[in-house]
């Protein structure tokens, strides 16, 4: 059995992961992989459960470390439960946010020490990474322009969308600088286009994880 390919997703607010997730999930299953959808915080009911405290707006303040513990907490069962199990019986598994985003929004977010992201990243995760990462990049204030619009439709903000600009232009900054530190992993996406066009550079980025998984096959 071919172990299947784990691929994530990441980016800002209001970048469009969610549309370009379910394009690139078609286009896979299209091609005959069975492709699991799934996303972090959460993914499964315990890690649901996580995510729902995590964004939940709250008259008690959420300490940076509780909030970093919670993120890794709902990992660890995701993982185990569900990302891992999948990767092994050959399917693909495209995860909406992952660890990078830890490192960005915890990390350059809240500014919490990166080493001790990285501490808890080999806990939980051991040896394993993304076999690739897209990053849907934007100018932080076209993202903020289109979460406020999707909040406005459907009446809902979390505790996150609600920091200020610097907090997410510290976390674009952070997400550049791991893709430059990391060029072989990472495919930066220029999400200031039209749909399809992130959908193309998308698809030409995993070709050649395709490739290779075909001729490993």
């Amino acid at each position: 059995m071919t172990r299947g390919r784990f691929i994530t997703i990441e980016g800002g607010e209001g970048v469009g992961k969610s549309t370009q997730i379910g394009a690139l999930r078609d286009w896979l299953a299209g091609k005959g992989l069975e492709v699991v959808v799934t996303r972090e915080p959460g993914g499964t009911p315990r890690a649901e459960r996580i995510r729902e405290l995590l964004l939940a707006v709250d008259p008690e303040p959420m300490p940076a470390t509780c909030e970093l513990l919670l993120m890794f907490a709902a990992r660890a069962t995701h993982l185990q439960n569900l990302i891992v199990p999948a990767l092994e019986r050959g399917a693909w598994v495209i995860c909406d946010r992952f660890t990078d985003a830890t490192y960005a929004y915890q990390g350059a977010g809240r500014g919490i020490d990166l080493e001790q992201i990285a501490t808890l990243e080999t806990l939980v995760q051991g040896t394993l990474r993304p076999d690739l990462t897209l990053l849907l990049d934007a100018p932080v204030e076209l993202g903020a322009a289109r979460a406020r619009q999707r909040n406005a439709q459907s009446g809902h903000s979390d505790r996150f969308e609600q920091e200020q600009r610097a907090f997410f232009e510290r976390v674009r900054a952070a997400y550049l600088a791991r893709a430059q530190r990391e060029p072989a992993r990472f495919a930066v996406i220029d999400a200031t286009g039209e749909r399809e066009a992130v959908a193309a550079a998308i698809r030409a980025a995993v070709a050649p994880v395709l490739r290779a998984a075909n001729h490993h096959g």
